[in-house]
Order: structure tokens, then C-alpha cells, then sequence
């Protein structure tokens, strides 16, 4: 079974998967680069690229680009924050004059503090500030929208399945964005949470939007980005969030995924979470396996793809 041959151990009690039996999780964490892509029978697809954010760019693009010139709607829930991805398809809007008058874009989720007060627009670290500030004002005056069609959660529609409402009022997503968190989540969709606590599979997918606490794994995982830092600072990562429930996710009439999280130097928290949600059981304890139960696309880096394993059979000096 390799890892656990010499030491045989359960994973941490407060895990997702933590009764997966270790031979599940042995095999997920040795699928090989050239067994990685494959289309399920739900239209679920699993492409390995060099740069999944540049499919997206080009994905989120050439949508808003049809909306236009098919004088067409367009439902879209976009992950945050993604600056660079939101400035870039802003500056593509601009640059080929493409009118985003059939838009509606939905931020997937925003931070909130113990009381559930979800935070402003103001808030500098804020998920909807960046969605404002980086992509809708980016985009040239004559060619975006009212503010209105910029949807971001608010104290006014925090309220449980009021979000999705206005989703599903407009026809439901054309399509959701994402990129999986460190439990297995897509927006605060954590495993464990008692918003989305459901006796079925069937159950849990019927849940909407609405304030959850999150995951001591999410906290950690966004302590690490550059909103909060980039330093681990834990404390700086707001203790619950208003989020899109799996009733958004899988609702949406097409998913687009991107799992690229990689350090400078080739490490990633993101790696096995990737594989379990890909290749382990769809479950409630990785919520972002969802995706899988309908069509879509999930672009994974070759860095992603790499293999990796842990020091169980020891490393030569040459390995460090």
C-alpha cells in the first residue's frame, strides 16, 4: 500500500474522508499523469494543460463575446479573487469593443464576520471588491452593463436561498467558474457544514445559498493568498462567509474548473485534493466532485499533474 507499509495510521479526525479506506486514498494519490484525462458519462471532462488560467480567460471571453454578437443572455458565477484573470478578459472586452449588455455575473461567495455580517464593498480583502474592482470597472464604460448585472452578496441577500433565487430567476447559470479549496470545496461549500448537512447525496445537492462557517482547512487555505497576506496569518481570514449552495452548482447548464495552485517552488496544498475530487467517490466529504455530475470541463496544470509521495521510503541527499 507504499505510505502506509511501514506505518499504518487513520487520517485526523477532523478531515473530510477521514473513514475513506486507505487503499481509496493510496490510489487516488498515485493516478498517473497519463491516466488524468477522461469524459464521464455526464459530459465531465478532465483536460491536463501547462496553464489552466489561460483556458478560462479564453472560455470567460469567447462567452461575453457570443452573448454579444447572438444578442444572447448570459448567466455566469465566476470564483474569487482572480485579479489577473478578471483584468485580462476586461482589457479583451475593451480591446475588441464587446458589449456586455446581456451579461449577468455572480461573485460566488464573500466574507462574513461571527454575526454573519457579510462584509462591504469597501473591504479591500473583500471577494466582491475584487469582482467590482478588478473586472466590472475594468471593462470600458460604453461597453459594460448597469452595476446591477454585477451580482455580489450583501447583507440583503444573505438570507438562505435568496441568492440562488436571483440565479434561478434569470434561468439559472449558463455556466460556473471554480477552482477547488484545500477540503474539496467550490465557493464555502465545505464538507462537514452544518448549512449543508444532508442525509443523501440527492439531499445535499438540493441546498442553496445562504452563511456558513468555515472549514478550519478553508481558513488556513486562504491565509496563504495575498488578500490576507500570503503569510499564514489565520487570523486575518474572517470566521464565516455567504457562499452558493451545490443546488448553483449543479444547476448551471456547464462547469469550467482550474486546479493550478502551485508555490514557486513546485509545492501545492491543492494536488491531492485535485485527485480526490476527480477520481475519489462523489461525495458530500469532497462537495467540488459534484462538478462531475454534469457537463463541463476542468483544466489541471502538469504541475498539478505531477507525480508526488511522501518520504516514507526515505530520500537520498540528492532528492533534497
Amino acid at each position: 500500500m507504499g505510505l502506509y507499509d511501514e506505518f499504518k495510521f487513520k487520517p485526523a479526525s477532523f478531515l473530510p474522508h477521514k473513514d475513506l479506506p486507505l487503499e481509496e486514498l493510496e490510489r487516488v494519490r498515485n493516478i498517473k499523469r497519463e491516466d488524468m484525462e477522461y469524459t464521464n458519462e455526464n459530459g465531465y471532462s478532465v483536460k491536463v494543460v501547462i496553464d489552466p488560467v489561460q483556458c478560462m480567460v479564453i472560455d470567460l471571453f469567447h462567452r461575453i463575446y457570443e452573448s454579444d454578437k447572438l444578442d444572447k443572455h448570459l448567466t455566469i458565477i465566476c470564483p474569487n479573487q482572480w485579479p489577473g484573470t478578471y483584468s485580462a478578459v476586461a482589457e479583451m472586452i475593451n480591446k475588441f469593443n464587446v458589449n456586455c449588455r446581456n451579461v449577468d455575473a455572480f461573485a460566488m461567495d464573500e466574507w462574513a464576520d461571527e454575526d454573519g455580517n457579510v462584509a462591504p464593498l469597501t473591504y479591500g480583502a473583500g471577494l466582491g471588491y475584487s469582482f467590482i474592482n478588478h473586472f466590472y470597472k475594468n471593462i470600458r464604460k460604453d461597453l459594460r452593463p448597469d452595476i446591477s448585472h454585477w451580482h455580489t452578496f450583501n447583507n440583503e441577500n444573505k438570507g438562505d436561498g435568496v441568492y440562488s433565487k436571483i440565479i434561478e430567476d434569470l434561468g439559472g447559470a449558463d455556466v460556473i467558474y471554480s477552482a477547488t479549496g484545500w477540503p474539496g470545496h467550490t465557493a464555502f461549500i465545505d464538507p462537514n457544514s452544518k448549512k449543508f448537512k444532508a442525509d443523501t447525496l440527492e439531499e445535499f445537492c438540493k441546498i442553496k445559498s445562504g452563511i456558513v462557517i468555515e472549514d478550519p482547512l478553508t481558513v488556513c487555505e486562504n491565509s496563504l493568498f495575498a488578500p490576507m497576506g500570503a503569510s499564514g496569518d489565520v487570523w486575518a481570514v474572517p470566521p464565516k462567509a455567504a457562499t452558493i449552495g451545490p443546488y448553483d452548482v449543479v444547476n448551471a447548464k456547464e462547469r469550467v474548473e482550474v486546479h493550478s495552485f502551485t508555490n514557486p517552488g513546485g509545492d501545492s496544498w491543492q494536488r491531492m485534493v485535485s485527485r480526490l475530487e476527480l477520481y475519489g467517490p462523489i461525495s458530500m466529504q469532497c462537495p467540488a466532485s459534484i462538478m462531475r455530475l454534469g457537463k463541463g470541463t476542468c483544466y489541471v496544470s502538469e504541475a498539478i499533474a505531477k507525480p508526488f509521495k511522501s518520504w516514507h521510503c526515505g530520500i537520498k541527499n540528492s532528492e533534497l
